[in-house]
């Protein structure tokens, strides 16, 4: 029983990590692709940024005996992905004009008042408009995409961390 607990979380572990990757490789690839992220696209992906080394710690602490840390690992991971589902969620609301986005990428430009405020926006003028998504994949913008994948990647998490502790 106990093996095949600590087996079950150490494959939960690796599917969040195989697939933090795989979501963050399909972004950068995207990027590549010359679609550019917006603001909020970025900070969709601090979850995975943060959450892919937290899942190899899980896998590595289930590897070694480690049940109690993995746990607790599992449990941030949980809220970390459902962090980003909210933050996901916002910046679908915001494509479908239902919340306000951030003044830095929504809404209409502003004019410079001065000269100085000119300069200092030309480092800001390749910005990306957060509430217009630059793509769809089978009708779903990417910040629709990752509401199902944070949401999918926390739910696993919580399951795996609230399953019987081994030796119960």
């Amino acid at each position: 029983m106990i093996a095949a607990l600590v087996s079950t979380r150490l494959r939960t572990a690796l599917v969040i990590l195989g697939v933090a990757v795989a979501t963050i490789g399909g972004a950068w690839i995207i990027e590549a692709m010359g679609f550019a992220p917006c603001e909020l696209c970025l900070k969709q992906r601090i979850p995975y940024y943060a959450g892919i080394p937290l899942a190899a710690f899980a896998a590595i602490a289930l590897q070694r005996g480690g049940e109690g840390a993995a746990r607790i690992a599992l449990a941030l991971l949980g809220l970390l992905f459902a962090a980003g589902t909210a933050l996901a969620f916002y910046h679908s609301g915001v494509e479908l004009k239902l919340f306000p986005g951030p003044s830095e990428c929504s809404g209409a430009m502003r004019k410079a008042g001065s000269f100085g405020d000119f300069r200092s926006s030309l480092d800001k003028m390749k910005v990306v408009s957060c509430d217009r998504p630059a793509l769809r994949i089978f009708a779903l913008t990417l910040s629709n995409w990752n509401i199902l994948i944070s949401a999918g990647l926390a739910g696993l998490a919580l399951r795996a961390w609230r399953g019987p502790r081994a030796g119960a």
